[in-house]
């Protein structure tokens, strides 16, 4: 059984995680949703095609999106504590977490928009629509579900990496399941930090899929 403390110290590291993961996601998105778009833009099939720019950003995003997380983790540590002062606890994993993050977001969002019907945006074209009110009035409200969807695979994934940085000093349940129950043999730890951790992505995922349904006029 698991004791007051422990039980606190759990609901502590969720809480953690949900900041973890909250803050990592939304300054991911900051950064993988701009990246994302004009990787789709100017793409050679894209409405303004531009070589140079894409394979320089295609060039930056699959070198960061090959760095294993756990080295990403270790190489950014002078960056880290540059940002918060600090290279370990819950502040600290916010940081690598948004490197891996963004350009895996943009992948995502890169593919979203690439799934837009192009007939809607030749229709656009023809009409005079400039590319800005193209990218805000046609591809992301005609993305809309599919980019939803993305967000779920994104939180999933931000989740899993705030897991792994328990390994080095990272917050959450993650870290908790780390360095309790399987460094000190804690399984009462071990085991109700590790199912949270998976009905955190299932609820998530959940309500993801019912809003995407929802959005979705097809």
């Amino acid at each position: 059984m698991l004791s007051q403390q422990e039980i606190l110290m759990i609901i502590e590291g969720l809480r953690d995680t949900l900041i973890i993961v909250g803050f990592s996601t939304f300054f991911g998105y900051l950064l993988g949703l701009p990246l994302g778009i004009v990787l789709a833009v100017t793409d050679k099939e894209g409405i303004r095609p531009s070589p140079a720019v894409y394979k320089v950003l295609d060039l930056v995003t699959n070198v960061l999106r090959s760095f294993p997380f756990i080295i990403l983790l270790v190489v950014l540590i002078p960056v880290t504590r540059a940002i918060v002062g600090k290279s370990y606890g819950t502040a600290a994993t916010i940081v690598p977490l948004v490197v891996a993050a963004a350009p895996f977001i943009g992948r995502l969002v890169e593919s979203s928009l690439k799934e837009v019907d192009k007939g809607v945006i030749e229709a656009a074209q023809s009409l005079g629509a400039s590319k800005a009110t193209i990218i805000f009035k046609v591809l992301l409200p005609e993305a809309r579900t599919s980019l939803l969807v993305g967000v779920t695979i994104a939180f999933g994934t931000i989740l899993g990496y705030s897991a792994m940085a328990g390994a080095v000093g990272g917050g959450g349940l993650g870290s908790i399941a780390i360095r309790y129950g399987y460094n000190r043999f804690q399984p009462q730890i071990l085991w109700p930090s590790v199912i949270l951790l998976i009905l955190l992505v299932q609820l998530f995922q959940v309500l993801g899929m019912h809003l995407s349904k929802k959005l979705d006029r097809r």
